[in-house]
């Protein structure tokens, strides 16, 4: 062991009792998925059962002791004293008597937990981005599709004698008439443009827009089986491959050669991820080809099918296409369709983005991680590629 650092206790006294629970402390999970650690940045009120608390005497050493429970080297020491056959679980014990690697200068200790801390901040902003542009796509579709706020605009402006076109571009963009003539003169067509897809009128006897008409799924879209690959035949690749319950590993070929939606058919019925690449759908999976709406339409409309609720299966939970099939969704008109697919096909891609950014930031934290808490890196040497 370098002689910049030492094995310490002292500052880290493991319970696993009610007790309260301060802002800074580490809690880690000690039965089930044994050696999860978090950090607690907020002040909740105790520890729930079977979850150990480490209380710490301040952020640095809550911090650090964080990081290095996520370390390789601590996870190693973790799965070594766990117990149990049918159920995994550390002893108490154990986690009190842990080793923990601490730097003799705490400048030090400072310096790499906020280098560690500048890689994280920048994963999570780009997850809160990803969340706010993923409820954007959300909220114009359910304003478009389901509450039908433009045609309503409309609808109300020719009665009350006032602009139906100014009014459903209101809806759209969310600002008042006042604020319409401010817009820079290109994206005042475009949103006049949009606004003018949207008819003027509903249709009394199915309650849904003038020209809309509801379809059955099975005429939108078609749910493809996927294709069994045990994990014994699968090559090292980076083809990502889907089962009900998500991304179950990867392969070094792809059964769908393009981006899809994936439905969970056994096992986590109706569960629907999006993927924007290559990918592997295996079989307890179906994978979407649109037929009559673009893939995009096809994401947010089936979320409101509720298929998690359509087992057929008593034994394993199954999802059977046909049902689905049966059941009924909107139908646009093309050119609004089209249109629908441009704006949150521009949200996709920079969610794809910022995705991709948080997969090469976390190989670049999961890389220092250990180095920098063995004292194998120095810190000037980290920071470099961080600042990189």
């Amino acid at each position: 062991m370098s002689k910049a650092y030492l094995i310490s206790n002292d500052d880290f006294e493991a319970i696993n009792k009610r007790s309260k629970v301060d802002r800074w402390d580490v809690l880690i999970s000690m039965i089930g998925t044994v050696g999860e650690p978090c950090l607690v940045r907020e002040e909740p009120e105790f520890a729930i059962k079977n979850i150990g608390l480490f209380k710490t005497k301040s952020e640095l050493d809550g911090r650090w002791l964080y990081y290095y429970l996520t370390s390789p080297q601590a996870q190693e020491l973790i799965r070594q004293h766990s117990r149990g056959t049918t159920q995994a679980y550390v002893p108490l014990g154990a986690l009190r008597d842990f080793p923990v690697r601490v730097p003799r200068n705490r400048a030090v200790m400072r310096t790499i937990t906020n280098t560690l801390g500048t890689l994280d901040e920048k994963i999570n902003l780009n997850r809160r981005i990803n969340q706010t542009l993923e409820a954007m796509a959300q909220a114009i579709f359910k304003s478009w599709f389901i509450d039908f706020d433009p045609v309503k605009a409309r609808i109300a402006a020719k009665q009350e004698g006032r602009d139906p076109l100014r009014a459903a571009m209101c809806a759209i963009s969310g600002k008042p008439e006042a604020e319409l003539d401010a817009l820079p003169c290109e994206q005042y067509k475009q949103l006049a443009a949009t606004a003018a897809l949207f008819p003027n009128e509903m249709e009394e006897s199915e309650g849904i827009p003038k020209g809309w008409a509801m379809q059955r799924v099975g005429k939108l879209l078609e749910l493809v089986y996927g294709k069994a690959l045990k994990s014994s035949n699968r090559q090292k690749g980076i083809v990502p491959v889907y089962g009900s319950g998500g991304i179950t590993g990867y392969h070094n070929e792809a059964l769908v050669p393009h981006g899809s939606i994936i439905i969970g058919r056994k096992g986590t019925v109706g569960s629907m991820y999006w993927e924007d690449q290559p990918f592997f759908p295996i079989d307890t999976s179906y994978y979407v080809r649109p037929l009559t709406v673009p893939l995009t339409y096809c994401y947010y409309a089936m979320q409101t099918l509720g298929l998690e609720k359509m087992n057929t299966d008593a034994a394993v939970p199954g999802l059977n296409r046909e049902n689905v099939y049966r059941l009924e969704l909107i139908q646009a008109d093309p050119s609004l369709l089209q249109k629908f697919d441009t704006e949150i096909s521009t949200l996709r891609k920079a969610i794809h983005a910022n995705s991709n950014s948080n997969k090469a930031l976390t190989t670049i934290r999961d890389t220092l991680l250990p180095k920098l808490l063995s004292g194998e890196l120095l810190v000037t040497e980290a920071m470099a590629v961080v600042k990189a």
